[in-house]
């Protein structure tokens, strides 16, 4: 009998600036994908009216992040707009052992936290705006920040960009569709990569013996 070959599960990190589009492509490809899960990150920034605790963040006081990060239990964490973010370690440990891939919707800081931790685990796309022109145009019709906060965030748009060469992939998102497509043709390529399938050696060598 030939030994089954298994899979062990990846990192896919979609980042770019506030209001590039990654989040909606993020919930596209898990609404798609029975095989892909979204890592909920741990926050202390207030909760939106739209959000729910759990399932967009788990949201938490400065106190008891504090407390988790002095206990070690996080893989990567950054401070982004004055607020805490983290994403926690034993989850994402287990379900990449079990081979169930893991989508994070994190910034530059923290995907360059998880390269240092875990770098053959990790796939990197950044999301880029067409222009920045059109980028304040989606912020400003998500309605949820204020002129100042949406101003901050034009400002740091051009720092965060700045980092798209530390990544794998990079997608200009001018459609979200076209951009959804283009993430799930990197996935389905990274899932085939050799050094993922676990017992591919073994199976191979009996191939080879019939």
């Amino acid at each position: 009998m030939i030994a089954e070959v298994g899979r062990r599960g990846l990192m896919l990190v979609l980042s770019s600036p506030s209001g590039a589009g990654k989040t909606t492509i993020a919930r596209d490809l898990i609404r798609r994908d029975d095989d892909l899960t979204m890592s909920v990150s741990v926050t202390t920034r207030p909760k939106r009216p739209n959000e729910i605790d759990g399932r967009d963040y788990h949201f938490i006081d400065q106190a008891t992040f504090q407390k988790r990060l002095a206990e070690k239990a996080f893989l990567e964490h950054a401070t982004v707009f004055g607020n805490l973010y983290g994403t926690l370690r034993a989850p994402v440990e287990s379900a990449l052992g079990a081979g169930r891939d893991i989508l994070f919707d994190i910034d530059w800081q923290g995907a360059d936290q998880l390269c240092r931790a875990a770098p053959r685990d990790l796939v990197r796309v950044f999301i880029l705006p067409p222009s920045m022109d059109e980028l304040e145009v989606r912020l400003k019709a998500r309605a949820q920040d204020s002129e100042e906060v949406v101003a901050q965030r034009m400002a740091r748009a051009a720092d965060e960009m700045g980092h798209w060469s530390d990544y794998d992939y990079v997608i200009v998102n001018r459609a979200i569709e076209e951009s959804v497509h283009r993430v799930q043709t990197i996935l389905a390529a990274e899932r085939l990569r050799r050094d993922r399938q676990i017992g591919l050696e073994a199976f191979v060598r009996k191939l080879r013996r019939l």
